[in-house]
């Protein structure tokens, strides 16, 4: 027995010990939810009565032919896409401006990140509240002679609403992110910069951007991952309305699995909002190495 355990195989098995938990856990709340989706998928489930009914590729079929689901797709498009701009951008512009050395910056990192620790439903009632026709905002433009609207009646005003809360809540992750990038850029490269006479756009360009181009990538995974799945935001100041303007895919699933009660074709969406979720994912990995500079 004592020859059986050599050096090599207690390393082994330290190994798998280590990784055993992330396993289980990635087994439990990955695998397993997955495969019951594609279970869920080509079956007709009858909630109230508990009886399953093999249907084989019949939802997949409807989700061709859904009327709706074009709107849908297009919400989430402009959804996602304004909060990845919108976060990537002012979360770098952020960090840039709070790196420098001056009085209350880290007063100002603290106010930046805040939002993040604070509960989504909390954070989401509040704005509201605010973007109600007699909200706080409303109340700010009338101060200033100015005309507010119903911010979540309208279409385009109820996007831009969903969007800008769902921005400035998480934009703090990302602008900590970017901090520790920059305080990871040598100082000699900007004083030799400075001492050739390079501009500080220059500087910004062939210094900074290409040297923290690894965190951008990672904050590019994480806020386009975050986009598709933000759910509670859109579920508590629209509802997905006005009719199907902020419906999301996300929120597209909910509706019809729990509200429609139409578990398999809501697992049909989910399964579609995980292949684009997964495709977008190595869409980016594999463009890391025409803009993250050390990768070959």
């Amino acid at each position: 027995m004592m020859h059986y355990w050599t050096t090599r195989r207690r390393d082994v098995l330290t190994g798998y010990l280590f990784i055993a938990p992330q396993l289980g856990g990635v087994v439990l709340f990955v695998l397993i939810p997955v495969g019951l989706a594609i279970w869920y998928s080509l079956n007709k489930w009858n909630v109230f009565t508990g009886k399953q009914t093999f249907v084989g590729g019949d939802h997949y079929a409807a989700l061709a032919s859904d009327p709706q689901l074009p709107s849908v797709l297009l919400a989430t498009v402009v959804f996602s896409g304004g909060v990845v701009v919108l976060n990537i951008t002012l979360g770098l512009l952020i960090a840039v401006l709070l790196n420098r050395r001056f009085r209350g910056a880290t007063f100002f990192r603290t106010v930046f990140f805040s939002p993040v620790v604070v509960s989504v439903v909390a954070w989401t009632l509040v704005w509201g509240f605010l973007l109600q026709d007699n909200g706080g905002i409303n109340g700010l433009l009338r101060a200033i002679g100015a005309d507010g609207t119903n911010w979540l009646q309208h279409g385009d005003t109820a996007m831009l609403s969903v969007i800008v809360s769902q921005v400035v809540r998480s934009v703090g992750v990302n602008m900590v992110l970017f901090l520790a990038a920059l305080q990871g850029v040598p100082s000699e490269l900007y004083e030799a910069a400075r001492i050739d006479g390079a501009r500080s756009r220059a500087v910004f360009a062939r210094i900074t951007l290409p040297l923290i181009a690894p965190t951008v990538l990672l904050t590019a995974i994480i806020t386009v991952v975050g986009a598709l799945q933000s759910f509670a935001q859109i579920a508590v100041l629209t509802g997905g309305g006005p009719e199907l303007s902020t419906t999301v895919l996300v929120y597209y699933v909910f509706q019809q699995a729990f509200e429609f009660n139409d578990i398999g074709y809501g697992s049909t969406v989910a399964l579609m909002l995980l292949s684009f979720v997964m495709v977008l994912t190595l869409l980016q990995w594999q463009l890391r190495k025409r803009w993250v500079f050390h990768e070959q």
